[in-house]
């Protein structure tokens, strides 16, 4: 049986990555593909109470604290739900994964990125997505597509924000075989073809 591929949805929040996923699963289902969609945080069972605490507590949440819960939520995701996917051959798309804590925890809240990649890589067991799609808006935009009801994450402020999306671009300075900046300032339909041109590139290679 072939490998299945590991392929990860970035940005900021508001920047249209979950609807592109969603396309994309639609997409590679119709070209004959096993699709499988999660997320990080909230991967089914244990995952979906690590994000409700992520996204709704309301009290004080060290910044410590907030990178290894996020940590725990990923290495249960990869050893329950991704890797066993992609050995039985499935398409494997993810809402958020390593980049996000790298781009949040690390540029955003200043946290030793050094240290956060040795731990994602502890999360994962060493493994990193397949591809990567980083949409890219600027940050008052995307603030203005999330709207006034915002959970922890998205109530940060411009600054933090303006922060974790420079980080995503440096990212893919870093890696630009895996990670694709994608415009996201475009229409639904203009991303979407944006997409489909990035994936084929990469399935004909």
């Amino acid at each position: 049986m072939k490998r299945g591929l590991f392929i990860t949805f970035e940005g900021a929040d508001g920047c249209g990555k979950t609807t592109q996923m969603g396309l994309l699963a639609q997409y590679l289902t119709s070209k004959g593909y096993d699709v499988l969609l999660t997320r990080e945080p909230g991967g089914k069972g244990l995952g979906e109470k690590i994000r409700e605490i992520l996204l709704n507590y309301e009290g004080e949440v060290s910044d410590r604290c907030e990178s290894f819960l996020f940590l725990a939520d990923r290495a249960q995701n990869i050893d329950i739900t991704v890797n066993p996917a992609i050995e039985q051959g499935k398409m494997v798309l993810c809402d958020r994964h390593i980049d996000s804590t790298v781009a949040y925890q690390g540029y955003g809240r200043g946290l030793d990125i050094d240290r956060i990649n040795k731990l994602n890589m502890l999360a994962t067991d060493g493994k990193k997505p397949d591809l990567t799609f980083v949409f890219d808006i600027d940050t008052e935009t995307s603030m203005k597509r999330v709207g006034k009801d915002k959970d922890r994450m998205e109530s940060a402020g411009l600054e933090f924000h303006n922060r974790v999306r420079q980080g995503y671009l440096e990212l893919a300075k870093q890696e630009p075989e895996r990670i694709k900046v994608v415009d996201a300032t475009k229409s639904i339909e203009e991303i979407h073809a944006q997409v489909i041109k990035i994936i084929n590139n990469y399935l004909s290679e």
